[in-house]
């Protein structure tokens, strides 16, 4: 009995340039995925998240249920923080490239772009003071100077460190979008 869709000698359809339905170009999407870094650290948190709950449990059986109340919410602060460094990072769409930070989120629409570029320059080690040489994909904004902006992604971010392969791809890719709906 063949198997035909577990085989990969089938014919293939003809319509392959046709657009899937979920590809909405005006939807926010990251352009890479998240590194082992970010997802660990997420992990991490979301662990001692499950600690903090079971110990909400235990005083809420135990003792006051006011009690109870505040560990239950350092439990939420504490799932909140891990969803929102898995969300960090950059997205784009054809509205433009919005950086997700920590606690702050800033977008630009590409009308205000310059250009979008790599370049070798010292980079913050993990987010952290230490810096080292490393690439970083920066974007010029028109009105602005090229220093005062940040690097939107670094070679030794917590998505790329040590994943230099996936840093060109993600810095490819946001060029691309840059390319497509810049403005000239």
């Amino acid at each position: 009995m063949p198997l035909p869709f577990l085989t990969a000698d089938r014919a293939f359809e003809t319509t392959d340039d046709v657009a899937l339905p979920f590809d909405d170009r005006d939807r926010w999407r990251r352009p890479y995925r998240p590194g082992p870094w970010r997802v660990g650290a997420a992990a991490i948190l979301l662990l001692l998240a499950s600690y903090v709950l079971f110990a909400a449990v235990i005083i809420a059986l135990t003792d006051s249920p006011s009690g109870a109340g505040v560990v239950l919410g350092i439990a939420a602060l504490v799932i909140a923080g891990a969803l929102r460094l898995l969300r960090m990072g950059v997205w784009v769409s054809a509205r433009g490239v919005r950086r997700v930070s920590f606690l702050f989120t800033r977008t630009v629409s590409w009308e205000q772009v310059v250009t979008v570029r790599t370049a070798q320059q010292p980079v913050r080690w993990l987010g952290l003071p230490r810096t080292v040489q490393g690439q970083a994909l920066t974007v010029v904004r028109q009105g602005r100077s090229p220093e005062a902006e940040g690097p939107l992604l670094t070679s030794h971010n917590a998505d790329f460190l040590a994943r230099g392969q996936a840093f060109d791809r993600a810095a490819d890719a946001v060029e691309a979008w840059a390319a497509e709906y810049r403005r000239a």
